[in-house]
């Protein structure tokens, strides 16, 4: 798959991580949108998205919150769940909820881009 016209939506809120991140994903070709909150990831949604990378812990709707919400929407979007720190119950839980994979934090950029492929 080629990154041409495929559809991202990053999800963190460390504004200034999305950001970064979406940068770097927009110069290999991908098209990138990111926002910085749970209920902002299920408002867009509504558009477009066949991949959602999303932040496991944010204040407000964490982010399995925000997995079961968008799987139960849009049961065939595909997320990859981001973390500084998980145990292993979350980690189960992300999968059970229907995480393609859990990266975890600091993130590597051919480790993502492995997945995005």
């Amino acid at each position: 798959m080629t990154g041409a016209g495929f559809r991202i939506l990053l999800v963190d809120d460390e504004k200034h991580f999305a950001d970064t991140l979406a940068a770097r994903l927009e110069m290999r070709g991908f098209e990138v949108r990111a926002v910085y909150s749970g209920a902002e990831a299920l408002a867009a949604v509504a558009l477009p998205t066949e991949l959602v990378v999303l932040d496991l812990r944010m204040p407000g709707m964490d982010g399995l919150e925000v997995l079961r919400a968008l799987k139960k929407s849009h049961p065939l979007i595909r997320v990859i769940m981001l973390t500084g720190h998980i145990d292993d119950q979350e980690e189960r839980a992300a999968y059970e909820a229907g995480a393609q994979r859990v990266l975890r934090k600091p993130l590597r950029m051919d480790e993502l881009l492995d997945c995005i492929r």
